[in-house]
């Protein structure tokens, strides 16, 4: 059985991940209409990745005999002035996420929650990975600069990503 508090501080990371799936769709969809067919694409897979992230610790907290809650997803923005202004707001969306899941792992250490101390685990290595991969991208726009065959292959390379379902997902649990 899980607290009460860890209950909440969970339903409020599902909208969290609920939140970041529907930025990045609106990502998605922002540069699929500018031309970008690759970066939309990897942010489709984005959009994909946290949905299935919120499906995780949905099923986490009914394994735990607790209720899920789900809360209206607020706005998100809808343009962005270039690839590099977008995934400089991903890093910092990114950042965000991973301040929220470690404070979440702070709470269930608080509570001595195992359990779910060990669930958050595989967020908080995923987190590094989503930062790390943000990071790259910026490095690799400023390097392309105004360079417009450079961010014609940088699109093309991003056209290649394909979604893999989280492997915590196929465990209920």
């Amino acid at each position: 059985m899980i607290s009460k508090e860890l209950e909440q501080a969970i339903n409020a990371q599902i909208n969290a991940e609920l939140w970041s799936a529907y930025l990045y769709l609106s990502m998605s969809m922002h540069f699929a209409n500018a031309g970008y067919d690759g970066i939309a694409n990897w942010y489709a897979v984005q959009f994909k990745e946290e949905q299935d992230h919120a499906t995780i610790f949905m099923n986490y907290l009914n394994s735990r005999d607790g209720k899920v809650t789900l809360q209206p997803i607020a706005g998100v923005d809808t343009e962005w002035e270039s690839p590099l202004a977008a995934f400089a707001a991903t890093l910092a969306h990114e950042q965000k996420v991973t301040a929220l899941i470690n404070d979440l792992n702070a709470l269930a250490v608080e509570h001595k929650d195992y359990a779910t101390q060990a669930k958050l685990q595989w967020f908080i290595t995923e987190q590094i990975e989503e930062e790390e991969t943000a990071r790259g991208f910026i490095d690799a726009l400023k390097k392309i600069g105004d360079n417009g065959y450079g961010l014609y292959m940088f699109d093309k390379e991003l056209a290649a990503r394909t979604y893999a379902t989280p492997s915590p997902l196929a465990d209920k649990a």
